[in-house]
């Protein structure tokens, strides 16, 4: 029988507490260190933010970082101003305490709701901060967020903040941090920071052109032209366009990086489209203007809205109107000094509109013979949920593409049918490298495999969180794989860029 449910069934925790029974509220995912997305990252960003605010702010051009590799301990000193001597207990201990409520303070923050510190707290074994102002300091100790002990004296260390913790075993079981995430997170705020020192286990971080250096990093191969980079005092923009499918948008808001997009980027893809329709006097669509962009934009929002704690997604709709219209001007302003590239861009969009309108025939002839697939995709065992739909568990939603009917029957007989689907395949699939568009639509099996996923027209409609490649651990299964990898990253490179191919 169930328990019964009156006034003694209710339940009122402290802030620190409600951090440690409900993690993923304010983290997003646990894990053991082994994805770049888990909560120990998540830990280490929450503090260098602090840091990276100040430097933002003007104050502090470096910031030391170090991981214990034996213990597992993490420190990070910067050279700001130092959270203030009398408050410092309550700032890393007390939810909603703190200066980024202030604009006079802090007008362009990534850590906005007074939680990032007192989660660090609240989810460390251990926890020390030191505050260093004008010669005095003040330090604590925690413990799972409960305060251990005090200390203040002088000093003649420079000005700043310094925060060790360890990640508690009890929320995190057995973990590591994996040292090329945390380089790459290192090259990323150097990337976003331009002229900030950034200091890891004894290696240097720095960069001076920021995004335009964001790009020659991530994209080397198959570039159309050198990137276009602007910076104004609201934001700063890279691109470039490649020879591949698809779009890839770095986007960041105030340094925190967004990887579902949001309003900025679709004032940025507003901006774009409109500025080389005005300078090539043509009325381009903008599908045809992304297809192959690559770009990087990092935007300065007062007062951010994002869609969780963990910000990958910016909500704010005021400023999607005038940021499309600086976007606009500043590169139409590029197109007129770089003619040579603005001609290649145009060329580019052209062939792009080319494509797409020799595709519609080739769609128009496909989906008549195929009418009945959106209700029915052959091979399909779907999921009573989808990645997308405003439901919880749409984030837990993953479609396994199996070898045949018959490896495909244990995933089927054992899935969970609320959040994953099945694919079967008919066995190896076409070799697409080299393949042209249209002849993935004249390829039945790859056909209705796009249509289950429902990524034709991009990432926006991807049905399914995990795309997970379930084939057989023999020559023929590895075969398939590479087949499908192949496929993934010909047409829907982003899919793969944005973490949501998986191998089984």
């Amino acid at each position: 029988m169930a328990k019964r449910y009156d006034e003694q069934s209710i339940q009122t925790l402290d802030a620190l507490s409600h951090i440690r029974l409900r993690t993923g509220m304010y983290i997003g995912r646990l894990g053991d260190g082994s994805h770049p997305d888990d909560g120990i990252y998540i830990l280490l960003k929450e503090v260098i933010d602090n840091s990276i605010d100040e430097f933002i702010m003007g104050h502090g051009k470096s910031i030391e970082v170090s991981i214990d590799e034996a213990r597992q301990t993490v420190s990070v000193r910067d050279f700001g101003r130092g959270i203030p001597i009398g408050k410092l207990v309550e700032c890393v201990s007390q939810i909603n305490t703190g200066a980024k409520y202030n604009d006079d303070v802090f007008q362009f923050s990534v850590g906005l709701n007074g939680v990032g510190l007192k989660a660090v707290n609240a989810l460390s074994e251990h926890f020390t901060v030191k505050s260093v102002r004008g010669k005095t300091f003040k330090l604590a100790r925690f413990s799972r967020g409960n305060l251990v002990e005090e200390e203040m004296g002088k000093t003649n260390e420079p000005d700043g903040t310094s925060v060790s913790f360890q990640p508690d075993a009890e929320i995190f079981g057995k973990f590591q941090f994996a040292d090329e995430f945390v380089v790459k997170r290192m090259q990323y705020y150097a990337f976003l920071n331009s002229g900030l020192k950034l200091l890891y286990n004894g290696r240097e971080f720095f960069s001076k052109d920021g995004l335009l250096d964001l790009l020659e990093y991530e994209v080397k191969e198959e570039r159309l032209y050198h990137p276009l980079h602007v910076r104004t005092p609201r934001c700063e923009l890279a691109f470039l366009h490649t020879s591949h499918y698809g779009e890839s948008t770095f986007s960041f808001v105030n340094g925190q990086h967004t990887s579902d997009g949001g309003t900025h980027v679709q004032a940025f893809r507003d901006g774009v489209c409109r500025a080389i329709n005005e300078f090539s006097k043509k009325s381009f669509q903008s599908v045809d203007v992304r297809e192959g962009l690559v770009a990087a934009l990092l935007v300065k929002v007062k007062d951010p809205v994002f869609e969780s704690q963990t910000k990958n997604k910016l909500g704010n709709t005021d400023i999607r109107g005038p940021l499309a219209q600086e976007i606009k001007d500043v590169v139409l302003d590029l197109l007129y000094k770089n003619p040579e590239v603005a001609q290649q861009i145009v060329e580019r969009v052209q062939l792009n509109e080319k494509v797409r309108k020799e595709l519609s025939a080739v769609r128009k002839e496909i989906k008549e013979k195929h009418k009945k697939i959106a209700l029915k995709i052959p091979k399909l065992r779907d999921s009573r949920y989808h990645l997308h739909e405003d439901v919880p568990e749409g984030e837990r939603t993953m479609i396994f593409l199996t070898e045949g009917d018959s490896a495909s029957a244990s995933i089927v007989s054992t899935r969970d049918p609320l959040t994953q689907a099945v694919f079967s395949l008919r066995g190896k699939p076409a070799n697409t490298h080299g393949m042209k568009m249209d002849q993935l639509y004249k390829n039945e099996e790859l056909f209705h495999l796009m249509s289950a996923l429902n990524v034709e027209t991009g990432l926006e409609g991807l049905r399914y969180k995990k795309v997970i490649l379930a084939t057989d651990a023999d020559v023929d299964g590895m075969h398939i794989r590479n087949l499908l990898i192949t496929f993934f990253l010909t047409y829907f490179e982003t899919l793969v860029m944005n973490d949501h191919l998986y191998i089984l």
